[in-house]
């Protein structure tokens, strides 16, 4: 019997030890932004979760929000719903602009289209409503299929792609930066798959990595949840994810580094290169029979039409009033 207790001893001491460590380890990755919640949490985007730089989206539908609150849960940046087709302005926006910048919450417009406004008509309303501040956040073109809007007509993939061509330019000449393209599951597939690959894209991917939803090589930012919780917004928010550095957001929000191609202007900075750890003794890649290193191959992508339905619905953005 003691024998028998000394080894269970040692068998919960080690799985103490080693849940310890693992805690450690994974501890300052899961508390970057110990303020912020999810009302719905899935396990499908917690490589989200990890990202240093992190920030929301919203829009009427969050209501009076208090930025301070905001600001004080670490939000980095912000996406605020400005315009809509032609003639809609979103009610809070003027407010939560004008807040966001009060308390130091970089912000950046989107406007969200609509396929059955001629693309001229809403540049015009672009440039009547999104200010043209030099301490923005480049704007945001939101396109997506209007399900259950009185605009849900669709048009096809050319006349789609010629007139977001026109809002992204008449965006560009405005405010003078490269606008970003947010879009979902769905219109990224019927229209988008290998346009635009110069501009940053935001995409939506709610259960599941982005890489199992769309056919792209890269992202600059990603819609994870929209049953986020955040302090100073009464209910659910969207949650958004950077996918970079802080030096390279801060360079990219100076206009030296363009995260749509990758591209430093002027020239990356120098950093000192860093040596390697060294393998800890003990531990070696795995290896196939014949000694070769197995390699392991990214998961396929699943289609949209039979992605997880939390996956596959509108923002939100569409206007219900």
């Amino acid at each position: 019997m003691p024998a028998r207790k000394l080894t269970h001893g040692r068998i919960y001491l080690g799985a103490f030890a080693f849940l310890t460590a693992l805690t450690c380890l994974a501890g300052p990755v899961f508390a970057l932004y110990p303020k912020k919640g999810d009302s719905a949490p899935h396990h499908g985007v917690r490589d989200a979760r990890r990202k240093v730089i992190q920030g929301i989206d919203v829009s009427r539908w969050q209501g009076e929000i208090d930025w301070e609150k905001v600001k004080g849960a670490g939000t980095r940046f912000a996406f605020i719903k400005a315009t809509e087709g032609g003639d809609h302005l979103d009610p809070n926006f003027r407010r939560n602009w004008a807040e966001a910048k009060k308390h130091g919450v970089p912000r950046s417009a989107y406007h969200f289209v609509w396929w059955c406004r001629p693309a001229a008509e809403q540049v015009r309303w672009i440039k009547k409503h999104i200010p043209r501040d030099p301490d923005a956040l480049p704007p945001v073109l939101d396109v997506e299929w209007q399900n259950g809007s009185q605009c849900a007509r669709r048009v096809s993939r050319e006349d789609a792609l010629a007139k977001i061509e026109i809002m992204l330019k008449g965006l560009r000449e405005h405010t003078g930066k490269k606008p970003i393209i947010y879009t979902d599951i769905n219109f990224h597939e019927d229209v988008l798959e290998g346009a635009f690959n110069d501009h940053p894209y935001w995409l939506r991917s709610t259960a599941a990595p982005l890489a199992k939803r769309y056919a792209r090589d890269r992202w600059e930012f990603w819609q994870f949840t929209t049953t986020g919780r955040v302090p100073g917004i009464a209910g659910d928010v969207d949650r958004n994810a950077f996918f970079g550095s802080e030096r390279e957001f801060e360079a990219w929000r100076q206009g030296r580094f363009d995260i749509g191609l990758r591209k430093w202007h002027g020239g990356e900075p120098k950093v000192a290169a860093r040596t390697p750890p060294p393998t800890p003794a003990g531990l070696r890649a795995p290896r196939a029979a014949g000694g070769a290193t197995l390699k392991f191959a990214p998961p396929g992508r699943i289609p949209s039409r039979t992605a997880d339905s939390r996956d596959v619905g509108t923002t939100g953005s569409v206007r219900r009033n």
